[in-house]
């Protein structure tokens, strides 16, 4: 079973995360937000490393500037980013990732990620780990 899955939200898409610490719930959340922009999450390469930092209030704010920040990457770069190594505190995120430029050869394109919006957006503690949720305008 995936660490992740979407759902409909009226004119929306969500996307549920399930890990067994914060670590993996936003590298995962990562790798879930990249689904929705390919169709073939595996067929994105790692042939770039960058570093990505964010900072916020709390879980939820860092999740969406987590995730932001991955949209910012995509729509001024045209970047897409297949795998994280990620460190989270309370407050902070590090990140190194690994992914590769569009190619639109390669890569389908599935939606057109607007916006990380604060709708329903969580992140908290549940049997076996962690959960977040998150819904994007497309």
């Amino acid at each position: 079973m995936s660490p992740y899955e979407t759902f409909e939200h009226t004119a929306d898409v969500g996307l549920r995360v399930q890990a067994t610490n914060l670590p993996e719930l936003f590298a995962e959340a990562g790798r879930g937000f990249l689904s929705l922009l390919v169709e073939e999450v595996d067929a994105v390469g790692e042939e770039q490393e960058i570093q990505i930092t964010v900072e916020a209030e709390c879980r939820e704010d860092l999740l969406l500037d987590w995730l932001t920040e991955l949209l910012f990457r995509f729509e001024s770069d045209h970047l897409l980013l297949s795998r994280f190594d990620v460190k989270v505190g309370d407050h902070r995120l590090e990140a190194r990732c690994w992914g590769e430029t569009l190619d639109w050869h390669r890569h389908r394109l599935q939606n057109e990620v607007k916006a990380v919006t604060y709708h329903n957006l969580r992140v908290e503690r549940c049997e076996g780990g962690w959960m977040a949720e998150v819904i994007f305008d497309i």
